[in-house]
């Protein structure tokens, strides 16, 4: 009786111990499936992101030339030569000016226009989509349009400015006007998606705080842009400007098609500056100290803009 009643205790107490296990075994399964669904976007990722990245990394520090068979690590020695390198630091400047005009002028033009399309009904389709065109446009063939208006002798733009008693300039070749008409077509170009996530951001809005506003007593439109829209589009605004400090620091088409650079660097950027370096010198491995040295810039001013910008965020 009593080997009976130590079967029955065991048989008792075992059918727990197997249900405990169960919960371990689903949640591995669960995550092994998680892996699998995951590991192509990290391949993906890896690949195409890490990669040449660490690949543009190893290269800086070798004097390695597009083409050549084997390539000799120098260290610091591309890095060195940037310092008294001028081009770089003409490069550099007319970068961080460039974003300086650009980006202010994408954020605080797009919240303006974004804010005037949805205050009126009529033609609201058609202006989100008059405005978002220079997105969706190819740029290369949009800078050859532009070219035109600004062409010297028979462009839109000296021709309206000698129809008013002004004299027309060489906009494009003048070192005095060459960078501000590219961040001219820069704020074009990134207007509309900027508006885009505005009005965004503006439909997410209630209604009802507006009218809460009103009985606080903010009736007027810019009591009710102070105290409720332009909080609320915090997110939305550091989302903006963080984007569209990314894309003016990526200008290159531009440049490429109209300026090259010129006149006498007047208008030469960092991204031009890498072209030009690793794929019509050849200097490869100075190329991607440049691109280091660019990604890093980048990258620091971003977060760094994001942190400052975000202490003044409220989130819903």
């Amino acid at each position: 009786m009593a080997d009976a009643g130590a079967i029955r205790e065991s048989h008792a107490i075992a059918p727990p111990a197997v249900s405990a296990a169960r919960p371990y075994r689903a949640a591995a399964s669960e995550a092994a499936h998680a892996a699998a669904l995951v590991s192509p976007a990290v391949v993906l990722m890896t690949t195409l992101l890490f990669g040449p990245t660490a690949a543009a990394v190893a290269i800086s520090f070798t004097d390695w030339e597009f083409g050549a068979a084997s390539a000799r690590f120098i260290g610091l020695g591309n890095f060195s030569a940037l310092i008294p390198d001028p081009v770089f630091w003409k490069a550099l400047g007319n970068t961080l000016l460039y974003v300086a005009i650009v980006v202010p002028a994408c954020v605080g033009g797009g919240l303006v226009l974004a804010l005037l399309i949805e205050a009126n009904d009529r033609f609201r389709t058609f202006y989100r989509t008059a405005h978002f065109l220079p997105v969706m446009s190819t740029i290369v063939a949009m800078a050859v349009v532009w070219q035109t208006l600004l062409h010297p002798t028979i462009g839109l733009l000296n021709q309206g400015l000698h129809a008013f008693g002004f004299g027309g300039r060489n906009w494009l070749r003048d070192e005095g006007t060459a960078l501000f008409a590219l961040a001219l077509i820069g704020i074009w170009q990134n207007l509309g998606f900027a508006v885009v996530l505005f009005i965004a951001g503006l439909k997410c809005i209630p209604g009802d705080l507006y009218h809460a506003a009103d009985i606080d007593g903010a009736d007027s439109s810019l009591d009710r842009f102070r105290t409720v829209t332009l909080p609320l589009l915090g997110p939305v605004m550091m989302f903006v400007l963080v984007m569209m400090a990314i894309r003016a620091f990526q200008v290159f088409e531009t440049v490429r098609v109209l300026t090259q650079g010129g006149p006498n660097k007047a208008s030469e950027v960092l991204l031009h500056r890498i072209y030009v370096e690793s794929f019509e010198f050849l200097r490869t491995g100075h190329g991607a100290a440049l691109t280091v040295v660019y990604l890093a810039i980048v990258v620091g001013l971003t977060m760094l803009q994001a942190k400052v910008i975000e202490k003044r965020v409220h989130y819903a």
